[in-house]
């Protein structure tokens, strides 16, 4: 049997072309794994990498070898479970650790997982690919960030334009002053002690040639360029948690909030969130209860506006803050309720709000329901209704902020 042995130097390029190569590779058990993660990972860790499993079966290469061919006839010690002429199976089982630490998986299969690191922009990546978002908006959810250019003292060189004159002129004057201090004293030794009038006037001439400004005596102003933070903003979740919610229409609301958060995120230095579940009460909790406790019990919208209000009054002044809201439902309300929702986020909330999205996981997309038939009379250029189905469905509903605020 022969081997080859690759003995050639790695370039320096060559580890990211591997990295690259191995992603669009398995990009699939990629996909699968970052969802795994989105799904247990903190909205607010969302913009960073780690590390992903994938099973080594999904990356197993076929292998050849060289195996012992024909018939055979092997001699075995008595037992009392097989006979002559019995076929003996092949033994189950992986050759590592399997899930749960036993080496055993289910059907008794190995189910190591290879893990592999990724970097915040690859993260990124197979995150947008699931929400199918085009390249616009992979832009504006870039790390690009708005600049301002703040003085910062001055500098010996420049163009013409940031030349400050009187730095300038106080330069020279310094500069004349401290190399004729010394010749204009001795110019009145020479005088007083009745020196060669030729000296004196060479002297005196000496002084003259000192030039009135020099090169060395521009100063230009000096400015550099820093984030210049827009200001601060505060995003509003409001989600249904009913029991007609179901886990699949939760992690639709997440990939939602993710990215509303991730576009603010980049637009604004600071973001705080606050979420805010309602059934039939409504009330403010953190991430983890939000997503993943259970609650029963009819929907009221209106007791989630209505605390929402009510936190915009106590800790979000306007004038202060830039307001944006998410709301995330099945579109099941009872009695007046979708009228009453409808004109109380009309008139008290949007007015507020730079933006608000209301997004609907219904069960048959061609329904109509009673909020989102409520919703959809309210007409305001920051207010955006949609339904969404599927992960591909979720950035359409933000594809208007998007284009906006890139453009």
């Amino acid at each position: 049997m022969s081997m080859i042995i690759d003995r050639r130097l790695n370039d320096r390029n060559k580890n990211a072309t591997n990295r690259a190569r191995f992603i669009r590779r398995y990009k699939s058990q990629l996909k699968r794994s970052v969802a795994d993660v989105v799904a247990e990972r903190s909205i607010t860790d969302m913009g960073r990498g780690g590390e992903v499993g994938i099973p080594v079966k999904d990356i197993s290469e076929p292998k050849f070898r060289i195996g012992q061919g024909g018939d055979r006839e092997m001699v075995h010690p008595g037992n009392h479970s097989f006979s002559p002429g019995d076929r003996i199976a092949k033994p189950q089982g992986g050759g590592g650790e399997g899930e749960g630490g036993d080496g055993q998986g289910e059907g008794g299969e190995g189910q190591d997982n290879f893990m592999f690191t990724l970097s915040k922009e690859e993260f990124m990546n197979l995150f947008f690919d699931d929400l199918e978002l085009p390249r616009l908006a992979r832009n504006v959810l870039g790390d690009a960030k708005q600049f301002t250019f703040r003085r910062a003292g001055y500098t010996p060189s420049g163009v013409p334009s940031n030349l400050s004159v009187r730095r300038s002129l106080q330069n020279a004057m310094a500069r004349k002053i401290a190399l004729a201090a010394p010749l204009k004293r001795e110019l009145r030794e020479l005088e007083e002690s009745g020196a060669d009038p030729q000296e004196i006037q060479d002297l005196k001439d000496r002084i003259d040639r000192i030039p009135f400004l020099d090169e060395y005596d521009l100063r230009f102003r000096h400015k550099v360029k820093e984030p210049k933070p827009i200001s601060r903003a505060v995003m509003f979740c409001l989600m249904d948690v009913s029991a007609s919610m179901s886990e699949q229409k939760k992690d639709l609301a997440k990939r939602f909030f993710t990215l509303l958060y991730l576009f603010l995120n980049r637009k604004y230095e600071h973001v705080e969130l606050v979420f805010i579940r309602h059934t039939s009460n409504a009330e403010e909790v953190d991430e983890h209860a939000f997503f993943h406790d259970p609650q029963t019990g009819g929907t009221v919208v209106m007791s989630a506006l209505n605390l929402a209000e009510d936190i915009i009054k106590d800790r979000y002044a306007p004038d202060q803050w830039n307001i944006y809201g998410a709301q995330v439902s099945d579109g099941d309300a009872f009695g007046s309720d979708p009228q009453r929702s409808a004109a109380k986020l009309r008139d008290d909330i949007l007015p507020h709000c730079r933006y608000y999205a209301y997004v609907e996981v219904p069960d048959n997309a061609s329904s109509i329901t009673p909020l989102g038939a409520a919703y959809s009379q309210i007409h305001s250029e920051n207010f955006a209704v949609a339904k969404v189905m599927g992960r591909r469905d979720v950035y359409p509903v933000l594809r208007e902020l998007f284009q906006r605020e890139a453009a």
